[in-house]
Order: C-alpha cells, then structure tokens, then sequence
C-alpha cells in the first residue's frame, strides 16, 4: 500500500510539471495564431514618388481597414485553420496616379485571391496566385 501511495505522489509531480510547461509554452503557441487585433504593414519598398506603404489593420472579429498607396476602404477576413477568406467592401477613391491606382487594386485582387495564411513570427504571408507578406507592427 505504501509502495502505490508513492506511486500517485510522483504521477502527481509529473502532472503537476507538464501543466506547468503547457502554462509557460501557451504565450507562444497564441503568437502564431491570427494577427486578430492588430495592424499589419505590406513587406516591400516605398513606390517612387510616394511616402506610403500599404497597411491593414484587422480588428477582434476580422473587420479590416485598408491604407493602401493611394485608396482606402474596410473588408472583411474570415479564418478557418490555415484558410483564409478576405472580402473588400467599397474603397474611397482618392486622387491619385494611375500606377498607383492600378497597385491598389492588384493587392486587393491578391487579398481575395489568397486561399490560405501562415505565420512566422511577426510575418503574416497570404498565399494565393501571389504571396503577400505583412510584418505585424509590434510598437
């Protein structure tokens, strides 16, 4: 009796030290999960002539504001796993160049192209015909 009485202790110490090490390791198992809730830049060069990097920010429940070169807008992101669904909703034209215009509408085409997501860190890539890589803004 007293040799299964030590037998539970030591499962008890080892149960206790696994929920610990899952407790310590959640942080970043969460930080590759969705970037709910944060705003995210487009991982490529300023365009001559202009001072603007595309940027979304995605609220709790998916709903996107969109900052491109030249137009903004909303949309909408729906996660399922790795599987992605981006939806745009209408974008306020702003005067701007047709090139720009033109960028615009390819990175919106891309979003809603973009069948699947992964995360790497603080990279958020869209994968569809064209990958698009954002960098979560950590500051």
């Amino acid at each position: 009796m007293v040799w299964f009485a030590g037998m539970l202790k030591r499962a008890g110490v080892v149960v206790v030290l696994l929920l610990a090490a899952v407790v310590n390791f959640s942080p970043a198992l969460a930080d590759e999960g969705f970037p709910f809730g944060t705003e995210m830049t487009l991982d490529v060069g300023r365009q001559p002539g202009s001072k603007r990097i595309p940027n979304i920010e995605i609220g709790d429940a998916g709903e996107v504001v969109l900052e491109l070169w030249c137009k903004g807008g909303k949309g909408q992101f729906s996660v399922a796993g790795n599987t992605v669904i981006f939806v745009a909703g209408e974008m306020e034209n702003r005067s701007c160049p047709p090139d720009r215009a033109q960028a615009d509408d390819d990175l919106i085409a891309a979003l809603a192209d973009a069948a699947t997501w992964k995360r790497q860190g603080d990279f958020v890539s869209f994968v569809g015909a064209k990958t698009l890589r954002f960098r979560v803004n950590t500051n």
